[in-house]
C-alpha cells in the first residue's frame, strides 16, 4: 500500500496507530499500570484524539467517569497489535518506541502493510467474546463472498444466511450473526476495508449494512488468493 493512498484516511486502526506512534515520538514514553495497560491519562488522550467511529470520547464518557484501557476496546486491540509487531515495547512501567516503530511513524501505507495482515489473520477475534465461541473458518471464503455481496451492500443477517443458512427459528437468539460480526465484519471495519451503516445505535445487528470501501479495492486482488493479495499471511 502506498503511503500517499487517500483511502487510508478511512482506516480507524491505521490512523490511531499513526497518532500513538507520533505521541511516543514526541513524548518518548507512555505510562503503564501494574498490569501493563496504558495509564488513564493516555487513555483519555486517545479517546479524544483518535475519534474512533462508534467509540467517540463523548460516548465513552457517557458510561464511564474515568477510562481504563479495557473501557476503550479499539485502543486495547491496537496496544496488542503494535506490541506483537514490535513497533512499541514495554520497559518497566513505560511504553516506548522501537527502532521499527520509529521507521514507520508517519507512513500510513507501511503501517497498513504491517498491521492489516497480522490483525486479520493472526489475531484470535473470538477471544474477546464473553461467551466462548469457535473460530468460524476461512478468511479466503469470507473475503471472496464479501467481495461480491458487499460491493453494493449486504446486511449481517443476509451474510449469515449466505454463509451458514438461515437461523433455527426455534432459537430465541442467533449467536452466529454475532460471531460473524465480531470475527469478520468488525475487524474489517476497524481496518477501513468495510464501512458499516446503521439507522441508529440500537439497530439490531442483523439489520446493519456493510459496504466495501475504496481501500478494499486497493488491498485485495480477486479471485482471492492468500498468495497473491497484498494482505498475505505473515
Amino acid at each position: 500500500m502506498r503511503n500517499d493512498e487517500p483511502a487510508l484516511e478511512g482506516a480507524p486502526m491505521i490512523g490511531a496507530a499513526q497518532k500513538l506512534l507520533a505521541y511516543l515520538f514526541e513524548h518518548e514514553t507512555i505510562g503503564l499500570t501494574q498490569t501493563k495497560a496504558f495509564q488513564r491519562k493516555f487513555v483519555h488522550w486517545a479517546a479524544r484524539d483518535f475519534s474512533w467511529p462508534g467509540w467517540e470520547e463523548e460516548k465513552l464518557f457517557s458510561v464511564n467517569k474515568v477510562l481504563n484501557e479495557y473501557d476503550f476496546p479499539p485502543l486495547e486491540a491496537l496496544h496488542v497489535v503494535l506490541l506483537k509487531l514490535k513497533l512499541i515495547r514495554h520497559h518497566k512501567l513505560t511504553c516506548r518506541l522501537t527502532n521499527a516503530g520509529r521507521a514507520v511513524a508517519g507512513k500510513p501505507g507501511d503501517l497498513f502493510n504491517l498491521i492489516a495482515p497480522f490483525y486479520l489473520f493472526q489475531i484470535d477475534h473470538a477471544a474477546s467474546s464473553r461467551i466462548p465461541e469457535p473460530l468460524l473458518g476461512s478468511w479466503s471464503v469470507f473475503l471472496g463472498v464479501l467481495n461480491v455481496e458487499a460491493a453494493q451492500g449486504v446486511t449481517c443477517g443476509a451474510l449469515r444466511e449466505i454463509l451458514y443458512g438461515p437461523p433455527d427459528p426455534a432459537e430465541l437468539y442467533d449467536r452466529m450473526a454475532g460471531m460473524i460480526w465480531s470475527q469478520v465484519l468488525n475487524p474489517l471495519c476497524w481496518l477501513g476495508l468495510l464501512a458499516e451503516f446503521k439507522t441508529d445505535e440500537h439497530q439490531h445487528l442483523v439489520d446493519r449494512q456493510y459496504v466495501t470501501t475504496g481501500l478494499w479495492e486497493e488491498a485485495f486482488s480477486f479471485p482471492f488468493d492468500l498468495g497473491r493479495t497484498s494482505l498475505t499471511r505473515q
